[in-house]
This record gives C-alpha cells, structure tokens and sequence, in this order.
C-alpha cells in the first residue's frame, strides 16, 4: 500500500546538469489547521434548550468544533 508516503516526494529534479531542485517543487509541508470562512448559509432552525443551531449546507471543521456565526456581509436574499 501506500503507508505514511502521500506527501513523498517521488523524483525532485534530474541529474547532475541541471545538480539542483528547480524553484517552486512541490514538497511535503504542513496541511490543514487553517480558518476557513462559508458564505450566506442559511441558518434553519434554533434550539436554546438543547443548544443547537440548525444551518442548510456544509460547515467545516471537526465534529465538535467551534463555530463562529455572523451575519451575512455579502450576498444573501
């Protein structure tokens, strides 16, 4: 299988002309742990009692995490 090599890099440039890795080479890095904002979901329903908000589309992040909720401001109808 492909085991703890995704992000291996495979061949990185060619011999000894041109003897160095070219600008730009994609490599390994680190991924994830970013804030990412969704426009205009539309909040459907919300329950204080058992402290729920129910949003029509995909919100990101992990089960659990937070989620910050702010008024539209761009879009919407």
């Amino acid at each position: 299988g492909n085991h703890k090599h995704h992000r291996a890099p495979g061949s990185i440039g060619q011999r000894s002309f041109p003897g160095r890795v070219f600008r730009g080479m994609r490599m390994a890095g680190h991924l994830g742990h970013e804030q990412v904002t969704i426009l205009n979901l539309e909040v459907v329903q919300s329950d204080a009692e058992r402290n729920l908000l129910l949003v029509k589309g995909a919100v990101p992040g992990p089960n659990g995490g937070v989620v910050i909720v702010r008024n539209a401001v761009k879009g919407g109808k």
